[in-house]
């Protein structure tokens, strides 16, 4: 960014037509301080000027305000450095020959830049000369904005309209632009290669958080002494990405140029989405001829498409990602481009059915990391049974507490299905006239009923268990199956009734 024509305490000491001199040496002030922006150059012999001074100005003075013994030089150079003075001027030949040694010293101690102004020297001609040079930086910053603009539109019109883009962007900024995708994956950057790495997982860190609140906004960070700013692409709840720029404050010349870059990038992002859709879609159909046992139809797809499937036998796994899908989508399209036919994925319900080979299950592990998902994974399997292996998969999923869960290593017997709401209410209303009889009767046919059904309805091992004679617990047996209305002698109802006590505990 062009700065050349900049309203400094420099650009004025360099005007030769003004025959300013510093006072003393500028290695007794602070690094940078000649180069400070002057808004405004100011005249006053106040002894006290600062309650009607702004910071970032030069101030000129006579000194006639020092003719007054009453008035300390050290003590006024202190209140025009807290005021954020950035120079003071001395006209000299007016009141007194040159500049009087205290103020020399107090503005030597407090590291503010003192300069001569001759008697031939008018202070109009000072403030005029600033006035011209912030005039020449703001054409100059205007000029430089119509002609980045201009470049940026022109890179916008290439194949790679985007990647132009940004890199345009970079140059015009003279900064490193990144852009993030959906996933938070670090997609183009300009210059390739510029971040150190501690700096680019810092950023990589800032944009993933970004994104999961998924809100429209931007944020900044800094990495050592790097400032960084990050603006979300996209809209609220829809983030398309993330474009970070190594850069501190803006001009807002700069800030303009970065904005029309963001509407540009999101409008292609957006544009990019119809594609995405077809693709989730094609994914989705060839993902349902997979579960409806036509293996055939979707390998001549995905050969077609992505270079094939996965090789049998392979692994299952359905991940719950309908609140981020379109984050975990855009990553595993990602990595399904670099895996090839490692790597299939497609909708399944309200969330992602995810096929790999045996071997390939680390996928799993990492989706769950990044994105705080929970997956079910099942037995290895061939495509001949994808449909059981994503039933197992599910059903992982819903019994498991890990974040990856796999089918064998979680409770799948037959009777941790019935463990619904459906299952616990239907088991409720069957047991229900035992349960009314002991809570009205005072029995205990509950427990005597589980006790027995226990011991393989063996009723001298049951009552012996339960402390009671035998026939005591035939009596209640009886009365439990006069209650249910059922033969307990049979199998199927006590297994039933089984059922129905290990439903609710």
């Amino acid at each position: 960014m062009d700065q050349t024509d900049s309203a400094t305490v420099r650009t004025l000491l360099d005007r030769a037509d003004l025959h300013l001199r510093l006072a003393f040496d500028e290695a007794d002030l602070e690094p940078g301080a000649l180069d400070r922006p002057v808004r405004w150059v100011h005249a006053s012999d106040l002894a006290d000027p600062t309650p009607f001074l702004s910071d970032g100005l030069a101030l000129l003075t006579t000194g006639s305000q020092f003719a007054d013994p009453a008035v300390d030089e050290e003590a006024y150079v202190a209140r025009l450095q807290r005021r954020g003075v950035h120079a003071l001027g001395f006209g000299t030949e007016v009141v007194r020959e040159g500049i009087p040694p205290r103020l020399i010293e107090a503005c030597r101690t407090h590291r503010i830049p003192l300069f001569e102004v001759p008697y031939r020297t008018p202070f109009i001609a000072i403030a005029r000369a600033n006035a011209e040079a912030i005039a020449a930086q703001a054409y100059a910053r205007r000029s430089w904005a119509l002609a980045a603009q201009r470049a940026i539109a022109l890179a916008a019109l290439r194949p790679d309209g985007l990647a132009a883009t940004l890199a345009e962007l970079s140059r015009q900024l003279d900064a490193w632009v990144g852009l993030y995708d959906a996933a938070g994956a670090l997609s183009r950057e300009h210059p390739a290669g510029a971040l150190e790495v501690d700096a680019a997982a810092a950023v990589g860190a800032e944009v993933s958080a970004v994104l999961r609140r998924g809100v429209r906004a931007g944020s900044s960070l800094h990495v050592g002494d790097v400032p960084f700013s990050l603006q979300t692409l996209g809209r609220g709840g829809h983030l398309r990405g993330v474009i970070a720029i190594a850069a501190g404050s803006l001009d807002q010349e700069s800030r303009d140029l970065v904005t029309s870059v963001i509407a540009m990038a999101g409008l292609a992002l957006e544009q990019n989405e119809g594609l995405a859709r077809a693709r989730a879609l094609l994914r989705a159909g060839v993902a349902q001829s997979l579960l409806a046992g036509d293996a055939a139809l979707a390998r001549r797809v995905a050969r077609d498409m992505w270079g094939g499937m996965p090789t049998a036998p392979v692994a299952v796994a359905v991940a719950d990602a309908s609140a981020r899908r379109d984050a975990v989508t855009e990553w595993l399209e990602l990595h399904a481009h670099e895996r090839g036919d490692e790597l299939f994925f497609g909708r399944y319900e309200a969330g992602v059915l995810l096929v790999v080979p045996q071997g390939g299950q680390q996928v799993f592990d990492d989706l769950a990391a990044r994105f705080g998902l929970r997956l079910g994974v099942s037995a290895p399997t061939q495509y001949a049974d994808l449909a059981r292996a994503a039933d197992e998969a599910q059903l992982a999923l819903q019994r498991g507490k890990a974040p990856v869960s796999r089918f064998g290593e979680v409770d799948t017997g037959v009777l941790t299905a019935l463990d619904t709401d459906a299952g616990r209410a239907l088991a409720h209303a069957a047991l229900e006239p035992l349960v009314a009889h002991d809570d009205t009767a005072g029995t205990a046919l509950v427990d005597s009923v589980r006790a027995w059904l226990e011991h393989d309805a063996r009723f001298d091992v049951a009552a012996d268990s339960l402390g009671i004679h035998r026939h005591t617990l035939r009596a209640r047996i009886a009365q439990a199956q006069q209650l249910l209305g059922v033969d307990l002698g049979s199998f199927a109802a006590r297994a039933e009734l089984w059922a129905a006590l290990s439903v609710v505990g």
